[in-house]
């Protein structure tokens, strides 16, 4: 295996890395194990679980150094900056795409799989670093490369759950309040289908489905903010 990429990423962001395959572990995805058997012994999954729980911690410790909201309100920065979107947009930048290691399959899969696999490859990657180099290396990889985006998250409000934001947003400028309304319900008590519309003024501006009222509510708020963005 050439592991020039890896070393060159790792010189790059670390100064180095003293256990290199350990990093190369980081990269990759359990499906890629499938196709390659003989060559790749360890997926990124262990690596993830750990880094999951220091990426927490440095959030949590730079909310609580810096802010003085109430748990709650840290609560959600906290959410809004270690989701999915946030993290996958910041393995983005730091060009960790193009290192990683999957099946075939999983390369061709759905933007939002995609946004899942570099995620996880975050916080693998953060798992391997504090490892490698300790807390600190640790901490200032994640300072550099996730936390400058919380003044953006806190501008735009997108640390608030979809439907506060939309409320938020339609009262300040058409002056009504959302409406939800299931148009329609299918299923067998155990496994139920909602279908939920969001109307603003009697005009429809976003519909969504759910396994419950609530969630299916959510993906509505969701939507309907998606085509708001639209119409700027």
């Amino acid at each position: 295996m050439d592991t020039t990429k890896y070393r060159a990423f790792a010189g790059k962001h670390f100064g180095g890395f003293s256990d290199l395959e350990l990093l190369i572990t980081a990269f990759t995805h359990r499906s890629y194990l499938n196709e390659h058997k003989s060559t790749a012994k360890n997926h990124n999954e262990r690596l993830e679980f750990l880094g999951d729980a220091v990426l927490e911690l440095v959030v949590t410790q730079h909310l609580y150094n810096n802010f003085k909201e109430p748990e709650g309100v840290l609560t959600n920065w906290r959410s809004a900056l270690v989701r999915t979107e946030s993290i996958s947009t910041a393995a983005d930048r730091e060009g960790f795409e193009a290192l990683l290691r999957l099946s075939r399959g999983e390369k061709r899969g759905s933007e939002r799989a995609r946004q899942q696999i570099l995620a996880n490859c975050y916080e693998a990657v953060v798992g391997a670093l504090y490892l490698d180099q300790g807390y600190d290396a640790a901490k200032d990889f994640i300072s550099r490369t996730l936390l400058p985006t919380l003044p953006e998250i806190l501008q735009n409000g997108s640390w608030l759950d979809p439907k506060s934001r939309l409320q938020e947003m339609v009262q300040s400028r058409e002056g009504f309040t959302p409406i939800y309304k299931v148009t329609s319900e299918e299923g067998p008590d155990h496994d139920k289908k909602f279908v939920v519309g969001v109307y603003v003024n009697d005009e429809l501006k976003g519909q969504g489905e759910g396994p419950s009222k609530q969630a299916a509510q959510v993906t509505a708020a969701t939507q309907a903010l998606k085509n708001y963005s639209k119409e700027k």
